[in-house]
């Protein structure tokens, strides 16, 4: 693996992690326990999404 590739990359994995978490927090205090199910569909929607938002923000990573 190139690692150059990877120093640029990482930071944004690292941030999309901690936007899970941040999201989770916030919906979990406005509306209190949510299932299982229902925190695995808010994480995939908050990852599938980074990625396309980055990009068209101009900030995404050039290996993307």
């Amino acid at each position: 693996m190139d690692t150059e590739r990877l120093k640029e990359i990482a930071p944004h994995y690292i941030a999309m992690f901690v936007l899970v978490f941040l999201v989770l927090t916030v919906i979990e205090a406005l509306v209190g326990d949510i299932g299982f199910w229902i925190e695995l569909a808010i994480i995939m929607v908050v990852v599938v999404a980074y990625r396309p938002l980055v990009g068209r923000l101009g900030i995404g990573p050039s290996g993307w």
